[in-house]
């Protein structure tokens, strides 16, 4: 009998991917260019041509070794160093080298961060609607998932909710802005409100409470919404970030891990995640990769495609009688059903729309639509959804 723990994890394997796997199966039944498929948050943009630029660059002019060779478990020190001074000239900080980590994407960097944070039993707190691997990666180190929904009006974190969740056990708590899967960015206001709260729990427990900041959606903000560096509001911040969507690399699989030197057990903290990483099998991030992102720290994908789908996607929505979250940031749509979200993400796959029920997210009554798709995909889905919202009786 192998591992119980993933037994259970096979059986709840991810509905996204699911649905995805459902939207293969349909493409060859009925066509690709006649499946919407809305259900995963992969990037459809290229990336910038000086990603393609910096991998010729590199594997022309480096040395073998210097390219596939073992470096520190850490990362690459010359890499270290220009993230961290990429940051500094963004956010105002003041970072080094020995205050990154490079990781395998955000979701190895999570993995680390919690291996490196949590003893057996120990809590973590994440905010619903969240990204349903939360709960996969905090049982991987057997912590207790502890779920406080966010404000019903806005989506935004309720800072009294939290304080009444935390527990002389809690560890930590997850925030992701622009959120996955609302489209949600967190406030000033409501990163302050927090901060307070986690600044009293953690002096009435006698021990420090992390924030632990996943940011792969920072860049993806529109209308000129500024997306708060949490460091700057809380010093026990540990930030966890990807290139997967700024510059559209998802499958590359890397970021990196950001653990300021004014956190409580800062060397602790800092060597038992350099060694984590090893522990849990990533060694180090990927090495030509890491040189690459070095060089592009100032490139991103251009947004506009995704700002062009979110327009057309709300507004279309809307006025087929939908009611639908207006996103910030991300490249997904949050919708209200007007039914039962399972049975709602049922009638919309009669239809060839294959979107997720928000039950994915602990927070039915909802379903995201990843909008990270080709314009003509919108274009030619909302005929299909018309035909929905006549099903549902939307317009009368």
């Amino acid at each position: 009998m192998i591992s119980e723990k993933m037994i259970k994890l096979t059986k709840s394997n991810s509905v996204i991917r699911a649905m995805f796997e459902e939207g293969n199966r349909l493409a060859e039944i009925h066509g690709r260019e006649n499946v919407y498929d809305f259900s995963l948050g992969n990037p459809n943009i290229p990336s910038p041509d000086a990603v393609n630029n910096a991998i010729v660059d590199i594997v022309k002019n480096e040395e073998p070794m210097a390219l596939h060779g073992y470096m520190t478990n850490a990362g690459y020190p010359a890499v270290r160093a220009a993230v961290a001074k990429s940051l500094n000239t963004r956010f105002d900080t003041s970072f080094d080298e020995k205050n990154i980590i490079m990781s395998v994407g955000a979701a190895g960097g999570l993995n680390v961060v919690l291996k490196t944070l949590l003893n057996p039993g120990d809590e973590v707190i994440v905010i619903s609607p969240f990204f349903v691997e939360y709960g996969n990666y905090v049982s991987n180190f057997d912590g207790k998932l502890v779920i406080v929904p966010a404000n019903s009006e806005d989506f935004q974190p309720d800072a009294n909710a939290v304080r009444d969740a935390i527990t002389p056990r809690t560890k930590a708590i997850i925030l992701n802005s622009p959120n996955n899967p609302t489209g949600v960015v967190y406030t000033e206001e409501s990163i302050k409100a927090l901060s307070k709260v986690l600044k009293e729990k953690s002096k009435e427990n006698g021990e420090p409470i992390y924030i632990v900041s996943d940011e792969p959606y920072r860049e993806l903000a529109y209308d000129g919404v500024s997306v708060p560096f949490i460091t700057k509001y809380y010093k026990n911040t540990i930030v966890c970030y990807s290139w997967s969507k700024s510059l559209s690399l998802p499958g590359q699989r890397i970021g990196y891990i950001v653990i300021p030197g004014e956190i409580d057990e800062y060397e602790l903290i800092f060597d038992a995640a350099s060694i984590a990483t090893r522990i849990l099998g990533y060694v180090n991030a990927p090495a030509l990769i890491q040189r690459v992102v070095a060089k592009c720290l100032y490139e991103q994908t251009s947004i506009s495609i995704y700002n062009t789908n979110r327009e057309l996607l709300y507004n279309g929505l809307k006025d087929l009688g939908f009611d639908p979250v207006y996103p910030q940031g991300a490249f997904y749509l949050w919708v209200k059903t007007p039914c039962d979200d399972k049975e709602f993400v049922e009638k919309a796959k009669k239809y060839n729309i294959l979107i997720v029920p928000g039950t994915a997210f602990f927070c039915p009554g909802y379903a995201r639509i990843a909008y990270c798709v080709a314009t003509e995909t919108i274009e030619r889905s909302l005929p299909a959804f018309k035909k929905l919202a006549k099903k549902l009786d939307l317009n009368d």
